[in-house]
């Protein structure tokens, strides 16, 4: 594709990656076939092409963004399915990433989202806030219906409450900061991100997680200093907030890679996976923290990636038919597409692939409680895909999903139990079965 930006605006290195990026990109329309949101809207400005279109103009013309630039790119879900359909390996993470600094830099958003935006911002990468506003939820989830027809917030709120557990799960005694070693001879030696959101709402999946690679001889280390990956507000446009949690990540780590030394980074959450190996290219002209970042982006590993690598032997066999759903930024932002998949096989699992599989199911980070309607057409669309496989278990590698796809069988009145995979792998190892199990 032609550019024409000026020299003023290619001082900017950002500008420069953006430039590069809208260059590669050809118009072929592949990325529509893909699309979650012109497949269900037809908007051509809903697609990636239609969105690049978009981008491109208002970065040539040094243009604040516009409402209707804005409305575009926050249907957008990131789900970065055009990015695996590409032939011309057009980046549109970076795009559309830098397009969302743009607009939180330039335009200034009505009211009622610069509430809705500012609270999830502000709750859910801090665990201890997260909890407080999540036993508010669960105390308003019953009056979801009279929330919904609130005149401005009232599709998200009460999409915030249907998303809520109905029961606050026990705070975990596994905690960081804190080292787990094996009881066995010592093979490795990991960190692995506590994250913030799914610590409060499932602490179960990072427990399975360390029961998981101490039987397998791995010492597990939750680091002192760690916080949020800085993903939920670096697809957010909060470029600098983003920024300064990634950085104070990247100091607890470097902590341990320069003490005893670790062996891989394991994250059980996918959308901050995709993030944390993505730190080497934010980080890039950052003198302090390029060289950091870097390393701490190679070390990154999801825990199915990690484990596919290490010898499974299964304690018992389960006989269950498991829909494996591939999360976005697992097979899209990372490209790790067998790895689970293998894991869950190599440990008796009968696995089937959901038709459909590469459309995304509409949790997309915050997307679920900001855009209510269409997330809740795809989240339809994905359960009713995976409703026809009649399996026994739903697993995916992404908090946000195991939610989404739960509330959806929940609307459809079917009790399907969905689990983090790393649950299924401890149970075949010997460990707790997963309570959703029954």
């Amino acid at each position: 594709m032609q550019t024409n930006f000026n020299l003023a605006a290619l001082a900017d290195p950002a500008m420069q990656a953006s430039e590069k990026i809208l260059r590669t990109c050809v118009h072929c329309g592949f990325c529509t076939a893909t699309c979650p949101t012109y497949l269900e809207l037809g908007d051509e400005l809903d697609s990636p092409r239609g969105r690049i279109y978009l981008i491109k103009k208002m970065f040539e013309e040094g243009e604040p963004a516009t409402k209707e630039v804005v409305q575009h790119i926050d249907r957008c879900l990131s789900c970065l399915s055009c990015m695996t359909t590409c032939p011309s390996g057009v980046h549109y993470m970076h795009l559309v990433d830098h397009a969302r600094a743009h607009i939180e830099a330039t335009y200034k958003r009505p009211l009622a989202q610069r509430l809705m935006r500012g609270v999830l911002a502000n709750l859910l990468p801090y665990p201890n806030r997260f909890r407080l506003a999540l036993f508010g939820a669960m105390l308003g989830r019953p009056f979801k219906p009279i929330v919904e027809k609130l005149p401005f917030l009232g599709r998200q709120l009460g999409a915030m409450l249907a998303l809520a557990p109905k029961t606050a799960p026990n705070r975990s005694s596994m905690e960081g900061p804190a080292v787990f070693s094996p009881d066995i001879s010592q093979k490795g030696r990991v960190a692995l991100l506590s994250g913030c959101a799914q610590p409060v709402l499932a602490p179960e999946i990072n427990e399975a997680t360390i029961r998981v690679l101490n039987r397998l001889g791995v010492e597990v280390v939750l680091p002192k200093g760690e916080g949020c990956c800085g993903a939920l507000v670096h697809h957010m446009g909060h470029e600098k907030t983003s920024h300064a949690q990634a950085a104070k990540l990247i100091d607890a780590w470097m902590a341990e890679i320069d003490g005893k030394g670790l062996d891989a980074i394991l994250i059980t959450a996918s959308g901050c996976g995709t993030t944390i190996k993505d730190y080497g290219f934010m980080f890039r002209d950052d003198p302090a923290y390029a060289a950091k970042a870097a390393k701490v982006s190679a070390l990154a590993k999801d825990i199915t990636e990690y484990l596919a690598g290490l010898e499974l032997a299964p304690a018992l066999q389960t006989g269950m038919t498991i829909a494996y759903h591939s999360a976005c930024s697992m097979q899209h932002g990372q490209k790790i597409t067998d790895a689970p998949k293998n894991v869950l096989r190599a440990l008796g699992f009968k696995v089937k692939d959901v038709p459909e599989g590469h459309i995304c199911c509409g949790s997309a980070g915050t997307y679920n409680m900001l855009q209510p309607e269409i997330s809740g057409r795809l989240r339809a669309r994905k359960t009713g895909n995976i409703a026809r496989l009649r399996p026994d278990a739903v697993a995916t590698g992404n908090l946000g999903c195991i939610s989404q796809i739960g509330l959806g069988f929940e609307e459809r009145g079917e009790a399907v139990p969905v689990v983090h995979t790393i649950e299924l792998v401890d149970w075949a190892l010997g460990g707790e079965k997963p309570a959703k199990l029954g």
